[in-house]
């Protein structure tokens, strides 16, 4: 347990937001919820109001207990890892890997890797010693994949990508041949209503929730072309779900792009790859450009369809 103890010498400022800009490595969350359980002492009485608005000369005392074990188990799975720090990470997560632990995954995922590899640098998420993963990539789609170590970390970066500052743009192999150089696809994604695995545009009065890809082709393939990607949004499935409703699904995506003819070319999946993530440092508010290298499968890829006679 550690003890902080602090004197205010501001005027009228909420307890949940002096302490929250006091203490920068909790966020405001986390105040609130040590004083919620506690935690938090105001002139020596405990106090469960984060809405008490201070005053000069009050004296805080500030509990915090340790973060909590995950009860999931580290495992020793390695880690292709483009940038690290004491705040955040980003790995470039291979095809196959599970980013959470869900039934049939429980002890294989990024989450498991993840802690085995920082250990106790783990400051924690909400309380917990466990990585804050602030957005997600599908199972078998590769790239950048940015992690938080620390729940101030957590906050701002998911901030960063509600807020759309944060940029995250992929490469992808699609069929056919776009008739334009460039567009964007402006068209809400839900739950599919009967295949409820899969997600499928779905109007907003279903249920559907705005989406919005931006794309541009990169090179054209013949009857494939490599297009870029920028998400404006981040649905489940959202650039799968949106080149399938333009009649352009993703090369070897075993969900939406079923009755396609197949390359000569073993993919583990889904022809689509996280390459570049743009963000500000939650901390230092420093750019950070990270680029991920194409996997192997995708490159094969790239010199078979460009080698073709």
């Amino acid at each position: 347990m550690t003890t902080i103890d602090l004197e205010v010498t501001t005027t009228g400022t909420r307890l949940d937001r002096f302490l929250a800009q006091t203490l920068s490595d909790l966020s405001r969350s986390r105040v609130q919820q040590l004083i919620e359980r506690e935690y938090v002492r105001v002139n020596s009485e405990i106090c469960t109001s984060k809405k008490l608005k201070v005053q000069p000369g009050d004296r805080l005392q500030i509990e915090i207990p340790p973060a909590e074990p995950l009860e999931l188990q580290p495992a020793d799975i390695p880690l292709d890892i483009l940038y690290e720090d004491d705040h955040l990470l980003v790995v470039n997560k291979p095809a196959g890997l599970v980013v959470h632990p869900a039934p049939g995954h429980t002890h294989d995922t990024l989450v498991n890797a993840l802690l085995a590899h920082c250990g106790d640098r783990l400051a924690g998420i909400g309380g917990v010693q466990r990585p804050g993963i602030v957005h997600r990539l599908d199972k078998d789609t590769t790239g950048a994949i940015v992690v938080a170590k620390t729940d101030v970390a957590h906050q701002h970066l998911q901030a960063q990508i509600k807020a759309k500052t944060a940029r995250r743009e992929y490469l992808g192999v699609v069929y056919g041949a776009p008739q334009t150089e460039s567009g964007s696809i402006d068209l809400p994604i839900g739950r599919h209503p009967i295949d409820r695995k899969k997600m499928a545009v779905v109007p907003e009065e279903k249920g559907g929730r705005s989406a919005i890809t931006h794309w541009q082709i990169r090179e054209r393939l013949g009857n494939y072309t490599l297009l870029h990607f920028r998400l404006e949004t981040g649905r489940t499935h959202q650039i799968r779900v949106h080149s399938a409703a333009i009649g352009h699904p993703i090369v070897g995506d075993p969900v939406y792009s079923s009755g396609r003819s197949s390359l000569k070319v073993n993919l583990p999946g889904q022809a689509l790859h996280a390459w570049k993530l743009t963000l500000k440092h939650p901390i230092t508010s420093q750019p950070i450009e990270v680029i991920a290298p194409l996997p192997p499968s995708l490159l094969k890829l790239f010199s078979y369809l460009q080698n073709r006679p």
